[in-house]
């Protein structure tokens, strides 16, 4: 029976923390685990959920995988703890470190994700900051598997604004050679660092495209994903990308230029009639709710991993 492997690295801040076969790994894990063909008991292992961001998936997710794995979860809810009244990162890191076992932080910059980690003796995950959503894309490629049970030949499409769950979808996808296909107005493309960085990884520099033309991006796809156009910290401009991203709207119409099996992915919360057509959300072709559920599923895995 397939055991979970302890990771090189001790964190989990970015895609780039993984192998190849470390990917591989935790969604065989992640589809044992689904499947009922694995349990694994962490003794009571304690995980610390810090979130300056609101939170359902992610937050959910992360509680059920951990009660699933014999462990508890804390809320260190920074509106009620001494972190939302300035305390220093360096120290909260340490405390926490003294009394979980790992911590999973959802942020705004990624640069006070790394200082969590810098600080803490115990795991830090990242459940998202501006620069990446690793977990989520973990989930991303668990349903592009168990649809097309590998990743040979698999062209994944995104399509809207160029930000943290695009980054992670770039990097994973570099590590699978899978080939990704972004499609952004100009302005918003992926974070050029990333994009750099994943041209570095690929074997075969044609596998990352970056387009402004969605209909060429789509054309033959297996995998079509959007995101919302605004995210989290981004309400003041929401009325200008409304305007920019105009045409970027996966639709049927768009949905028909695409491979005739592909599947739709979204990692929600959607706004429908604006990144996506509630038509294509509740299609046959859609995965967003299998998508949604995989993230209890990868993070028992990652949680493994990281603790057993």
């Amino acid at each position: 029976m397939i055991r979970p492997n302890k990771l090189a690295n001790k964190n989990f801040l970015s895609s780039l923390d993984l192998s190849p076969n470390e990917i591989i790994h935790i969604l065989e894990l992640s589809k044992n685990f689904k499947n009922k063909k694995l349990n694994i008991d962490l003794n009571n292992k304690n995980l610390g959920l810090i979130f300056d961001k609101s939170s359902t998936r992610t937050r959910v997710s992360f509680q059920v995988a951990m009660s699933r794995l014999g462990g508890t979860t804390i809320d260190l809810n920074p509106t009620t703890s001494q972190i939302g009244r300035g305390e220093p990162i360096k120290d909260t890191a340490r405390v926490l470190s003294r009394y979980c076992d790992v911590i999973a932080i959802r942020t705004f910059n990624h640069s006070d994700l790394e200082e969590y980690a810098k600080w803490s003796t115990k795991p830090v995950i990242n459940a998202l900051t501006d620069l990446e959503h690793p977990c989520q894309a973990l989930a991303d490629f668990l349903t592009i598997q168990e649809k097309f049970l590998d990743f040979k030949d698999v062209v994944l499409t995104f399509i809207g604004d160029g930000n943290n769950v695009a980054n992670s979808l770039i990097l994973c996808g570099a590590l699978l050679g899978v080939e990704v296909r972004i499609a952004c107005p100009k302005g918003y493309e992926p974070n050029t660092l990333v994009i750099n960085k994943a041209y570095e990884i690929y074997k075969n520099k044609n596998l990352l495209k970056i387009t402004n033309d969605p209909k060429t991006a789509v054309f033959g796809a297996n995998v079509l994903y959007t995101d919302v156009w605004s995210s989290m910290g981004e309400e003041n401009q929401k009325e200008e990308k409304d305007k920019a991203f105009n045409g970027f709207t996966i639709d049927s119409d768009l949905v028909g230029k695409a491979d005739k099996d592909a599947i739709i992915l979204h990692c929600l919360p959607a706004y429908r009639s604006k990144e996506i057509t509630d038509e294509v959300v509740e299609s046959k072709n859609s995965r967003i709710f299998d998508q949604a559920e995989n993230r209890m599923y990868v993070q028992q895995a990652l949680l493994s991993c990281l603790l057993y």
